[in-house]
């Protein structure tokens, strides 16, 4: 017998629950907005599932024709579900596809529930989202701080709409804006925290001015590395902000910063500024002082 989609949120929290550190951890509030919020609602009936198939294309999965094997990926914890490619030139329409041109999608709960996690929004901040997306995470950002206290940012007017519409059905009203996301929105600003579910390789000025003293960006970061990585930003304020590296993730990039960029050019090291040391317990790799 088909699980239900509560069966299935609880499984999938399960699994999420088997990461060490991040995740539900220490946030009791995500774990209950997590328990609480259907992420099927969000999902759209046509998807395209995240790896190819054996024929080289990456498969649709339609709500109507395998409601239980829909449902099943919108809950498994690893899995993204893409809900564009190529900014839409891409049907789902038009079935499996061989393009790997992924331009939006569902992000896999495990991510999701990471980043809101390592964003650690407090009730009734002031909280910038920059890809709305569906819209799921939107929701579980309301959970914490009010949907009144949000401002979504999302580049294709047709995705915001849709999104706009799944969190009204939810009474949910946060401020969507259809607009560049990496302009931030400055009507609203200052904001306590800010979080980007698009990869960037230069952090936006405009997002530094819009954040209050001591406010917080969240952003995945381009790397030379082969991935991108979670950057955790402390704000001063006055356009400036430093922090670390937090986690490897993998997201699509803002459409203002998909061009290849020379690293150095973006701030980062070269390979001659580390040091290694090597011994019969091991090697250590650091930047040389």
């Amino acid at each position: 017998m088909a699980k239900t989609a509560a069966e299935l949120r609880r499984q999938c929290m399960a699994t999420i629950d088997t990461y060490r550190g991040g995740y539900f951890h220490d946030r009791p509030w995500l774990r209950t907005a997590f328990a609480a919020t259907p992420r099927e609602h969000f999902a759209p009936d046509r998807v395209w599932w995240h790896r190819r198939a054996e024929d080289g294309r990456y498969p649709v999965l339609d709500r109507q024709a395998d409601p239980d094997r829909w449902l099943e990926a919108v809950y498994t914890a690893d899995a993204a579900l893409i809900t564009q490619i190529a900014d839409g030139a891409v049907r789902v329409e038009d079935g499996p596809t061989t393009s790997s041109d992924f331009t939006s999608s569902l992000s896999c709960p495990l991510v999701v529930v990471d980043m809101l996690h390592h964003l650690d929004p407090q009730p009734e901040e002031a909280v910038l989202e920059i890809g709305t997306g569906t819209g799921y995470s939107t929701a579980l950002l309301a959970a914490r701080i009010g949907a009144r206290n949000i401002t979504t940012v999302e580049i294709d007017a047709t995705i915001a709409q849709r999104a706009r519409d799944k969190l009204n059905e939810l009474g949910l009203a946060p401020a969507v804006v259809v607009g560049d996301g990496e302009q931030g929105h400055r009507a609203r600003a200052p904001y306590d925290r800010l979080i980007s579910t698009a990869a960037v390789q230069r952090i936006p000025p405009a997002w530094l001015d819009q954040m209050s003293a001591g406010g917080t960006i969240l952003t995945p970061l381009a790397t030379p590395f082969g991935s991108d990585a979670l950057a955790l930003l402390r704000c001063d304020g006055h356009g400036s902000a430093e922090g670390h590296l937090v986690a490897a993730v993998n997201f699509m990039p803002v459409r203002g910063q998909r061009g290849h960029r020379r690293w150095r050019d973006l701030g980062w090291f070269r390979f001659p500024d580390l040091h290694i040391t090597a011994d019969h317990d091991g090697q250590d790799i650091r930047m040389q002082k």
